[in-house]
């Protein structure tokens, strides 16, 4: 399946996926777990003697671009095919994809990212990892300050290659130090110098149109972001904090159809405001929400101290690695800028706990009508493989899962069934969340829209 699978990506820019987790360039057994995921969550039998010979007839067939969940098409067949042949179910279930000439971007986009940093890097792999064909994103610089060594780039390469959290960079990098390039699995990519977006003019570089992905939270409203339109070749930033003022903070998958062709300057929004929306929503549409309590469970991040020092932050100077550290979050209140009907129903805190990174959003919840755990979990479960919201809320119902199971989960929280607890019409719900390359996901998703990339989704229905 695996050079089937990469083949369509790179040829005809089709996405392949099991109930929503992406295929492509995953390995044997991630590719054995995510068959295995809907087989413990649907409670069927699907498995890859299912799949890969879908994955054959797509493979022989004039596609156009895509996303395919042959997941959903497999159990889609066992429950509609009725002893039909296999090779007409598929073909009349992509028969407008044949032959298809509608590309989901009429033309490349440009991306330079803007810093380095631990999400700069992540969504740096996923861009380079979703290339594809090379005509949608295209990442084509990366800015950073220069550094005090001498192989300032031979170092950012090492970062890129090697991640003590999330493992290798799957894949080649190429370190041309004369031209200050790196070359991620063939795609050159310019490393920028510059202390300030005004020292730059992007167009020097042949790069015009492009999406500026700020990731060093240095400026956070529209004054400061302003500086990178500014910039010759730039016409559009985003954010990857919450942004200020009058910034519209979008949360991929529930308030992304705000985004329209005008918009200049977005924000990603938080990580836990990434995490916890999605499953309020859901909460909200169901039961309702009459007030509620957000207590996250965050893993240290490099804003605090290795060792006690000096910090603006209330106990944030304490050592992150030696302590559970008392702090404050404003995701609760940034719940408002995507569900504006929770304004002023949330309160939040946040406790940083001694991880590297998955964190936990505890949610407290009064809401609007009774019910019992075993209904909330079936809705969430019905939520995360069905709904709008599946690229959003995973799930697990596993009695042994921990922290370290979620790191590089693409979804912005997994839903822990086993630990819901429900009196009435109060609920206390547990959601994981991977806050380094989950939210990634998030904000690239966001690149996407803003870009105006749009894939058609196979099966429809």
């Amino acid at each position: 399946m695996i050079p089937v699978i990469g083949k369509l990506n790179r040829e005809r820019n089709v996405g392949i996926y099991i109930y929503g987790r992406s295929l492509v360039n995953r390995s044997v057994i991630d590719i054995m777990k995510s068959h295995r995921f809907v087989r413990q969550v649907e409670e069927n039998e699907l498995s890859e003697f299912e799949t890969a010979p879908i994955l054959d007839i797509l493979s022989q067939l004039d596609l156009g671009p895509a996303h395919i969940d042959l997941g959903k098409m497999a159990v889609k067949y066992m429950k509609e095919g009725n002893g039909g042949s296999l090779e007409d179910f598929v073909k009349a279930e992509v028969a407008d994809l044949i032959s298809a000439e509608d590309k989901p971007l009429a033309e490349p986009q440009d991306v330079v990212l803007y810093g380095f940093g631990r999400i700069g890097r992540l969504v740096a792999r996923l861009l380079v990892e979703k290339a594809g064909s090379g005509d949608v994103l295209n990442l084509r610089a990366i800015v950073v300050r220069k550094g005090k060594s001498a192989n300032d780039l031979v170092k950012r390469a090492s970062l890129l290659r090697r991640d003590s959290v999330h493992g290798s960079f799957k894949g080649t990098i190429r370190v041309d130090e004369e031209n200050n390039v790196l070359v991620l699995n063939g795609v050159e990519v310019k490393i920028i110098y510059a202390n300030s977006p005004s020292e730059v003019d992007y167009t020097e570089y042949g790069i015009n149109n492009a999406i500026v992905v700020d990731n060093t939270g240095v400026w956070r409203d529209e004054d400061g972001l302003g500086q990178h339109i500014a910039c010759k070749g730039a016409s559009k930033v985003i954010l990857t904090a919450p942004g200020k003022g009058d910034i519209k903070n979008i949360v991929y998958g529930i308030n992304n159809g705000d985004i329209n062709a005008d918009d200049k300057i977005l924000s990603a929004a938080s990580c836990t405001t990434n995490a916890i929306v999605p499953v309020l929503k859901a909460m909200m549409d169901e039961y309702g929400v009459n007030h509620g309590h957000v207590e996250t469970v965050h893993a240290y991040t490099n804003d605090q101290n290795l060792i006690d020092n000096y910090h603006k932050g209330d106990r944030r100077g304490r050592s992150a690695p030696l302590n559970m550290v008392l702090t404050e979050t404003g995701a609760a209140k940034a719940v408002a800028k995507a569900l504006p009907e929770l304004k002023g129903k949330l309160t939040g805190n946040a406790i940083r706990v001694p991880t590297p990174n998955v964190s936990m959003a505890i949610l407290n919840l009064q809401l609007g009508k009774e019910t019992t755990a075993e209904e909330l979990n079936a809705y969430m479960r019905d939520a995360a493989l069905y709904s709008p919201l599946q690229q959003q809320i995973d799930f697990t119902n596993s009695p042994e899962v921990v922290s370290s199971d979620f790191v590089g989960s693409r979804h912005a929280c997994v839903f822990d069934a086993k630990a819901t607890i429900v009196d009435g019409n109060s609920a206390v719900l547990y959601c994981w969340y991977d806050n380094e390359f989950g939210y990634s996901c998030q904000v690239v998703r966001c690149l996407e829209d803003m870009a105006g990339v749009n894939y058609n989704i196979y099966p429809k229905g």
